[in-house]
């Protein structure tokens, strides 16, 4: 069977890989799900693990199938599934169960061992494959009337999770009512995060370096925010103009922008980082005494987040359903650039250099 890996730790290595037949019998308790993979969308995370800035195989092997955000239709399961059954939509979760009372209550999201197992990352192989097997525990459901956004299942879920993450830390407060949104990035994050908002009723603005006109504007407009390009209006001037933000989702994979963020959020604010940066980047002009005073006066909160868990997953899809109600037709722009079957791994990845690419994803099978 063909699948799309990589040598981690060897840059520019993604290769066609023939690997075993997925067993449904390889999961315990008769708790397997056997999935035929339809479309599985690449993103910056494959990119850098193809650039071998992070990723390791499973242990044993030498090479990591690439692939974190799958949909596909249900083929088989054991006997012990009832949730999702053969002819099903779905989409599964990423992170896997590690040793801590986190894992063992279901927020492997959230683990606090040091070593973690992501599917298509980090220790465990990805779904950029033509089968898989996963528990049941992991996989999600997607109604038919969403197939043709599943694959921006995992993505959803990751915007659903930050926004949910940062209106429970704010319970601190006692009352938190938002008014005020900036997204940085207008990746498929940021859009996803720019509509979900619009969704909870925000006044929003889409912050990024494209300059008008363009599909992200487009796309940003139709959600009814409106796009900054920072290169006309820098992130502080905008927070001049039209008063500083309660709530930033930072979603550029910029370390830059993620601290130029703190400078700018409002009293009793709170920032969301949910950019993964591999690099070494180093900032020698930041002003850490007067953002630590800022902080410390103004309440202010940054909170991390990573991957989701079922709920967030199920939260995703709720929202993209919502936003097919509400922006008809919107959603599916994001999809722009499609690649038919697994035969060129580094066309694939290379797409993603293409700021004009929103969204890369491979069909893997009809």
């Amino acid at each position: 069977m063909k699948a799309v890996a990589v040598r981690p730790g060897v840059k520019h290595s993604a290769f066609v890989a023939d690997i075993s037949e997925p067993n449904l019998r390889s999961i315990p308790d008769d708790r397997g799900v056997l999935v035929r993979t339809l479309q599985v969308g690449v993103d910056a995370t494959d990119g850098e693990i193809n650039e071998a800035l992070y990723g390791a195989a499973p242990k044993g092997d030498d090479k990591l199938v690439l692939g974190h955000e799958v949909f596909g239709i249900v083929e088989e399961v054991g006997s012990a599934v009832t949730h999702v059954q053969p002819g099903d939509y779905c989409t599964c979760t990423v992170r896997r169960p590690g040793p801590t009372i986190y894992d063992s209550i279901g927020r492997n999201d959230i683990t606090s061992h040091h070593e973690y197992f992501e599917r298509g990352i980090n220790l465990l192989h990805g779904f950029l494959t033509e089968r898989f097997v996963d528990d049941a525990e992991f996989v999600v459901k997607v109604p038919p009337g969403l197939k043709h956004l599943g694959v921006l299942s995992e993505p959803a879920s990751v915007c659903a999770k930050g926004i949910e993450q940062a209106y429970l830390a704010q319970t601190r407060l006692q009352v938190w009512e938002p008014q005020r949104a900036f997204v940085t990035g207008a990746g498929q994050i940021g859009l996803l995060t720019t509509m979900m908002l619009r969704l909870r009723g925000l006044e929003v603005y889409t912050l990024a370096r494209t300059r008008n006109p363009g599909l992200k504007q487009e796309l940003v407009e139709a959600f009814g925010a409106k796009y900054i390009s920072t290169l006309d209006t820098p992130m502080a001037e905008l927070a001049k103009q039209v008063g500083r933000p309660d709530l930033i989702v930072e979603a550029t994979g910029s370390s830059q922008v993620a601290f130029e963020s703190m400078q700018v959020l409002n009293l009793n604010g709170a920032l969301v980082w949910t950019s993964v940066t591999g690099g070494n980047h180093q900032l020698n002009d930041f002003p850490a005494d007067k953002v630590n005073l800022e902080w410390v006066l103004g309440n202010k909160l940054l909170v991390g987040t990573v991957n989701g868990n079922r709920k967030h997953f199920a939260q995703g899809i709720q929202d993209l359903a919502l936003g097919e109600v509400m922006y008809p037709g919107t959603i599916e722009r994001i999809l722009t650039t499609p690649f038919d079957g697994l035969k060129d791994p580094q066309a694939i990845l290379a797409a993603l250099e293409d700021r004009a690419n929103l969204k890369v994803y491979v069909n893997v099978s009809a």
